[in-house]
């Protein structure tokens, strides 16, 4: 028997805050198909592509996503990322770390120096921002986060710092310099803003930036991505899978070595 406890907004798309599935051995993936048909015809649908997955407590992206096998006995926790409508934060966990993740508006005056000021006032907490422009949705996000943190942990980053892993991975490069370039912060720009560390400093954190947080994925980036990274409808069609171009940039993004 699989347990599926359901937070937040999956409590209203089920009307009660758990399932129980006679299931063992089966992807992540199926389970949540299996989990789809016992919804409520009447009842709001849920987003499989906006949701955190806890398996026994930890992280479904820290290890093998949707693909990970489910046994009998396992507690399944689902969590939607975005609850009515859009989210201005989201909290997620790569292994052991926690991450919060927000989006911040750009104005002339908001350039490195902005990061710079955030790592000196906090400076227990590991902090990046990367261009909207270069992330797709929460998948994308997380799939590459949890990439940059089991390289910390297995002590094969990209650089020295995580907080430069994290850079160059969603800019596909290794080096510094172009991945600044590119996906760094500028003036006008909207960014995503990265911070890994503590809940008692990520709540600090966000109290400080809270006023110039906006709504998160607002843009579909899909096409500029295309073009940035020159991934054609043929390479496309050649990945089996929901989250094609997603898991192109993510497959660029693993397979850099330092």
């Amino acid at each position: 028997m699989v347990i599926v406890k359901l937070v937040g907004g999956a409590k209203k798309s089920f009307e009660k805050d758990q399932l129980q599935l006679e299931a063992d051995n089966i992807t992540l993936e199926k389970l949540l198909e299996l989990v789809q048909d016992l919804k409520p015809k009447d009842t709001p649908n849920i987003d499989v592509n906006n949701i955190l997955v806890a398996i026994n407590g930890a992280d479904s992206s820290a290890r093998e996503g949707k693909m990970t096998i489910i046994k009998k006995d396992d507690v399944i926790s689902i969590i939607p990322v975005i609850h009515g409508g859009a989210s201005k934060k989201i909290i997620t966990k790569a292994g052991q770390k926690l991450i919060q993740v927000v989006e911040i508006k750009g104005d002339k005056k908001t350039d490195v120096s902005f990061l710079e000021n955030l790592r000196l006032e906090f400076p227990k907490l590991k902090i990046q921002a990367i261009s909207s422009k270069y992330i797709l949705n929460p998948y994308h996000l997380k799939k590459i986060l949890s990439i940059s943190v089991n390289s910390d942990k297995e002590h094969v980053l990209l650089s020295k710092k995580l907080e430069t892993d994290i850079l160059l991975r969603f800019a596909a490069t290794t080096q510094i310099s172009d991945a600044i370039s590119s996906v760094g912060i500028k003036p006008r720009n909207n960014f995503i803003l990265i911070a890994i560390g503590n809940k008692t400093s990520l709540d600090k954190l966000h109290e400080k930036i809270s006023p110039l947080v906006i709504d998160l994925f607002q843009k579909d980036n899909s096409s500029f991505l295309k073009k940035q990274f020159k991934i054609s409808k043929k390479q496309i069609d050649a990945v089996y899978s929901k989250n094609p171009l997603e898991d192109i940039l993510i497959e660029k993004a693993a397979v850099l070595i330092g």
